[in-house]
């Protein structure tokens, strides 16, 4: 059954003084006293709540934590009896415990070793098709010659005098409880005062450690890949922390990628973008034979399906967008520059060249709407 409100039992404000509580009381006392109604039980329940009631709202500090957290502040989770700084410790402990005690109430604390980044360039073949590969990283490790513990070969650490080994140190201020790492041990509840000669106490080394990284297909940079466990090692007992590899893809000579499609530029000779004809095409996974229509001028894209690559995160694969660019042709002879000029003579019969004779025609009539 739930508490009814202590100020509605007395039946005060809020705002009452510690004289009309007492005044309330003493005639909610008289009314309800087991002398005066002797074998009721509902009277006897109720001068029970109101003394209840009264001596919570007639104590400063009880009254204050009463107005903060109600009921459930007074009990503080427990079913016993009460004390107002214990009470109003637990609550705060459950809202701000982790920040002040990391997480380990009434314990030494340990704390959970760093996560560690690490850039893995790759090529792009490597990062289409996955592959295994093998990354070198400085970290902090547990150490070997102390396990871990900080202290010397035949010695060992001792309980710190301040926290007794709790790595903890609570400190009242009013009604507030606070906890803190010790100001002593540092929060590890052992004090180290022969310390081990490899790790100078501090019970991790550093050292280079070798990893065996497997690249999943279709990676691109930014993305990350995550090994558990493979960060700094924990202090006092803690987690290790965890390795973020971070993907990043080197400029591919051919190829440029956006997502899951590729692109690239395909220079095709002056006779295959005026006749049409094939030319091979390099992919990822071999070459492919191209189409060139007849009159193909420079710039246009074509599209080759499902030669682009696979996202790692599932989905069809994308496409290769081939721009031809039409190739000038260099280091000509007497002969075949002679050839050309009779070719160019030839084109000024008839329309061969659509987008020059449109872009003269235009920039005259340009010209001459300025002039007039």
């Amino acid at each position: 059954m739930a508490k009814q409100d202590y100020y509605k039992l007395l039946d005060v404000a809020r705002t009452a003084t510690e004289a009309e509580i007492k005044k309330a009381y003493r005639r909610l006392a008289m009314k309800y006293h087991p002398d005066r109604n002797s074998g009721d039980p509902e009277s006897e329940h109720k001068f029970k709540e109101c003394k209840e009631a009264y001596e919570i709202l007639c104590d400063a500090q009880k009254r204050a934590v009463y107005d903060q957290f109600g009921h459930a502040g007074l009990e503080g989770g427990r079913g016993g009896g009460f004390s107002a700084g214990e009470a109003f410790g637990d609550i705060f402990g459950e809202m701000f415990g982790d920040i002040f005690s990391g997480g380990q109430r009434g314990r030494t604390q340990v704390f959970r070793g760093a996560d560690l980044r690490y850039e893995l360039e790759l090529d792009l073949e490597q990062a289409v098709f996955g592959t295994d590969t093998e990354i070198q990283i400085p970290s902090l490790a547990e150490c070997h010659t102390c396990k871990g513990s900080g202290a010397a070969k035949g010695s060992t650490p001792k309980t710190c005098d301040t926290c007794h080994g709790q790595g903890q140190v609570r400190m009242q201020q009013s009604i507030f409880t606070i906890q803190q790492p010790c100001p002593r041990c540092k929060g590890r509840g052992k004090i180290i005062s022969n310390p081990c000669d490899s790790c100078y106490g501090q019970g991790r080394v550093r050292q280079e450690k070798k990893l065996a990284v497997n690249v999943p297909a279709g990676v691109d940079t930014g993305d990350r890949i995550r090994l558990n466990g493979e960060g700094e090692a924990g202090r006092n007992g803690g987690p290790a922390g965890d390795l973020y590899v971070e993907v990043k893809v080197r400029q591919h000579a051919i190829f440029e990628r956006d997502g899951s499609h590729l692109s690239c530029e395909i220079p095709i000779s002056f006779t295959t973008a005026a006749l049409g004809g094939a030319v091979e095409v390099p992919t990822l996974s071999g070459e492919v034979v191209l189409k060139i229509p007849s009159e193909t001028q420079s710039g246009r894209v074509f599209r080759v399906r499902e030669k682009g690559v696979r996202p790692v995160r599932g989905g069809g694969a994308g496409d290769l967008f081939c721009r031809v660019v039409v190739e000038t042709p260099v280091s000509l002879g007497a002969e075949q520059k002679e050839l050309l000029r009779k070719f160019e003579a030839s084109l000024q019969q008839g329309s061969h060249q659509p987008r020059e004779q449109s872009f003269f025609e235009g920039v005259k009539k340009f010209f001459t709407g300025v002039v007039e």
